[in-house]
């Protein structure tokens, strides 16, 4: 394998990652239209900031445990899938669960290709 091509696949899940979890922040703007007082918008926001901060958590565990990476984005995905199927349209299950579960794939590619990724480590 490439050098670039190891840079490509050890960076790709991580910056996905960070990428979807401030497409998932965005959402939590909506909190700022609501009639509420100060607390309640910080206490909807931070409510609001959850599954991003997840996303986060995640990563930062899968950043060196690419199995963990893996398991915890597929199952986060089908985890919104069950807990939320017919309450939105189809495009909406895409649109969320998509990018989760092309990490997943990306942090088991990364999993499967470890020791030539971290050779520097």
């Amino acid at each position: 394998m490439r050098e670039i091509e190891k840079i490509i696949l050890f960076w790709s899940p991580r910056i996905l990652a960070i990428l979807f979890a401030f497409f998932l922040s965005l959402f939590a703007a909506d909190v700022f239209s609501e009639n509420l007082d100060f607390w309640q918008k910080i206490t909807a926001l931070f409510i609001h900031l959850i599954p991003s901060l997840l996303i986060l958590v995640l990563l930062s565990i899968a950043w060196r445990c690419e199995i963990v990476g893996t398991l915890s984005y597929f199952l986060l995905a089908i985890w919104y899938i069950a807990s939320s199927w017919g309450r939105f349209p189809l495009s909406v299950y895409i649109v969320i669960t998509a990018p989760l579960f092309v990490i997943s794939i990306l942090f088991l590619i990364n999993w499967f290709y470890h020791d030539e990724l971290h050779y520097k480590n």
